[in-house]
């Protein structure tokens, strides 16, 4: 069998086989990165929770809020993996592409981050509005006003993974990720407690810790880059006064559709958790216990869409449609597979799955264990629908499509999703379980819309044309 094909332009494209294995080694430490990520923050959950309900119910208003701004400004400023995956892809000189189109998404997340931290002073009136209790309410603006600063660091940082991973170093954001767990749980430890000479900070300890902790892993990338002889060539750190307007207004016309798609999908697992709390207290513990551990499988499908992303951006970059195809085919292939894997342990082991969270055989957790299974079963169904959705997202991302992926997402999740979720929620008897219904028609929606969307790309003119040699 042959290893490698020719593709129109006479370059060689990677064989089927070839394209698994740098897709996985690609996806792996990126996914691996995505789940210590989720661990960070349980390290945060675990330390506040022993100073009582009421800081952890406030620190977990404040991280609602400052979570959705972070993950949509990550997502804008993460349009740089596709530019620099393109300017590899092309072949020629990279250097100066890639370092433009870095500086410039440094640029950008600095200036979004100033507006994130804007976006997150409105914290204070919404918990007003929403009717929160006074004491939550203080010490939720205490925290607050703290776990703001750490907000352009973490965008940088973010920058820069996606710098080293499309440069082929994504262990560094493994290595880096998981270097940042121990920083928290140490800086959380000595902040909130008193321990180790440290002020005993109580709440506010654990959100300078996040402050700690985000310029700890942006300072780790910095070094990373400097010390690594294929990163360092770039010199991305040079003439970072230097604008290119051009490119800086590339990235925010990809990156802005990715945002708002991230934050299309993110308020309607938002809107479904005020949606279950008119239902009672149980069915909102079943359904945050159930949400957390398909969260906690998302992150795989979620790693994987972002290697496609870079994947399909070097074979957009090399006008190769042989290898685009190869690249989006093999990612929802790896995708589908490890899902397919998570949904039947959802049905065959959904206790052992809940005891990651919660002891299922105990008494006063019978309520929301029973809850949280009849969940889990539609969780289960849309496991492949979920992990469907990102990688196709991912790759159009890699052919710099994002503006329609966008419109796909919106309509997918609010329309038929939250419009069902409303409508068997409250207007049948299935309460919860029509929301979770509702929650998996969306994504089931945005899946087949997305990927009808990849299989049409050449139709619609989404992939340069190859440039045969004169």
């Amino acid at each position: 069998m042959q290893e490698t094909t020719q593709n129109p332009m006479g370059k060689i494209t990677p064989s089927w086989g070839q394209e698994f294995r740098a897709t996985l080694s690609l996806a792996a430490p990126l996914a691996a990165a995505n789940l210590l990520q989720m661990l960070t923050y349980a390290v945060d959950v675990i330390f506040i929770a022993r100073l009582g309900d009421e800081p952890l119910a406030a620190s977990a208003l404040a991280v609602s809020l400052f979570g959705l701004v972070l993950w949509a400004m990550t997502a804008l400023t993460g349009a740089v993996a596709p530019l620099i995956a393109e300017a590899i892809g092309a072949g020629g000189p990279t250097v100066r592409p890639v370092r433009r189109s870095v500086r410039m998404a440094l640029w950008l997340a600095v200036i979004t981050g100033v507006l994130g931290m804007g976006l997150c002073l409105l914290l204070e009136p919404i918990m007003r509005w929403t009717g929160q209790q006074p004491q939550i309410i203080a010490l939720a603006r205490e925290y607050n006003y703290i776990i703001i600063f750490s907000l352009i660091p973490m965008l940088l940082a973010g920058v820069l993974r996606n710098f080293v991973s499309a440069l082929g170093r994504p262990l560094f954001a493994t290595a880096i990720t998981g270097v940042g767990i121990f920083v928290n749980a140490f800086a959380n430890y000595a902040l909130i407690f008193g321990n180790f000479g440290a002020p005993e900070l109580g709440l506010k300890g654990a959100a300078v810790a996040t402050i700690i902790t985000a310029f700890v892993i942006l300072g780790a990338y910095v070094v990373a880059i400097r010390l690594d002889p294929k990163l360092h060539r770039y010199h991305i750190f040079g003439r970072l006064w230097s604008p290119d307007w051009d490119r800086f207004w590339q990235i925010v016309r990809i990156g802005v559709p990715i945002g708002l798609t991230v934050t299309a999908e993110a308020g309607i697992f938002g809107a479904a958790a005020f949606l279950m709390g008119r239902f009672g207290a149980s069915e909102l513990a079943g359904h945050t216990v159930a949400l957390q551990l398909a969260a906690l499988a998302f992150q795989v499908p979620f790693g994987i869409g972002q290697a496609v992303t870079i994947r399909v951006g070097y074979y957009y970059g090399a006008r190769d449609p042989i290898g685009i195809k190869r690249a989006g085919w093999v990612a929802l292939a790896i995708s589908t597979a490890f899902m397919a894997c998570t949904a039947s342990a959802m049905v065959i082991a959904p206790y052992t799955l809940l005891s990651i969270y919660v002891d299922p055989y105990a008494a006063k957790n019978a309520a929301l264990v029973g809850f949280a299974l009849q969940y889990l079963v539609l969780a289960a169904a849309f496991q492949l629908v979920d992990g469907i959705q990102a990688v196709s997202a991912g790759a159009l991302r890699g052919l710099q499509d994002t503006r329609a992926p966008m419109w796909i997402a919106i309509f997918s999740y609010w329309v038929p999703g939250i419009g069902l979720s409303i409508g068997l929620g409250f207007f049948t008897p299935l309460q919860g379980t029509g929301v979770w219904i509702g929650l998996a028609t969306g994504l089931a929606f945005a899946a087949v819309l997305l990927t009808w969307r990849w299989m049409a790309r050449e139709s619609l003119g989404l992939v340069k044309q190859p440039q045969r040699p004169s």
